[in-house]
């Protein structure tokens, strides 16, 4: 009676730890990085990120070949995908692309939407792209915002290998965009181009993998 007393505990104790694991990994989040202040008299506040063909083994040793969102912090780039933004405000998002053009199934994706503002590319504003030249997107389902980012030409004489990039060494796209956040939540952002080479139709490894092509928005 004592060893089953004994067993019946440690099933017990050990099922308990179990619990108290996945409840920690499931209501645990990566950091997230702040997005900047506007500049005076500019309301909201800034983000700028990048995205790269191939990450490079600097910034994700294990995957240094996948493509990749990286966030701009402090005055480096880094390859993180969670940021938090004010509340009731407008952000306004720098996007420098170095990837080539891949295509979206979707064209409904190619056309601007939920933006304050007209979307800019190379400094012209823009509404839309022809569907075959979206690289990336970054879209906000949940707020309404889905904006396409060109991709960088196939002649383009200094592509960028792989990340991180510099915009005053290498060929790329600038796309700039304005979007207004409302109340706090947390908000799911991800790319809708499948651009994950040698996964499945595009869609797997950095295309549902945080750190890479999707993360959160945290609204505080």
């Amino acid at each position: 009676m004592k060893k089953l007393l004994a067993v019946g505990a440690a099933v017990v104790a050990v099922g308990a730890l179990i619990g108290f694991y996945v409840a920690d990994w499931a209501t645990s989040f990566p950091k997230s990085i702040a997005a900047t202040s506007a500049p005076p008299n500019t309301e909201g506040a800034n983000l700028t990120l990048q995205t790269v063909a191939a990450v490079g083994s600097k910034l994700s040793p294990s995957h240094p070949d996948w493509v990749s969102y990286l966030v701009r912090t402090k005055g480096r780039w880094v390859r993180d995908t969670n940021f938090t933004v004010p509340a009731n405000s407008i952000v306004h998002v720098t996007i420098y692309q170095f990837d080539g053009a891949t295509g979206l199934r979707n064209p409904f994706l190619s056309q601007s939407q939920g933006t304050v503002g007209t979307p800019t590319l190379d400094g012209k504003p823009f509404l839309k792209i022809p569907a075959e030249e979206a690289s990336h997107t970054f879209a906000v389902p949940e707020l309404g915002v889905f904006v396409p980012l060109a991709g960088v030409p196939e002649e383009a004489k200094h592509p960028c290998e792989e990340g991180p990039c510099e915009p005053s060494v290498y060929d790329h796209r600038t796309i700039t965009f304005s979007f207004r956040t409302g109340g706090k939540g947390r908000f799911r952002w991800q790319c809708f181009v499948p651009c994950a080479a040698g996964w499945y139709f595009g869609n797997g490894g950095p295309m549902q993998t945080l750190g890479y092509m999707d993360g959160f928005i945290n609204v505080v």
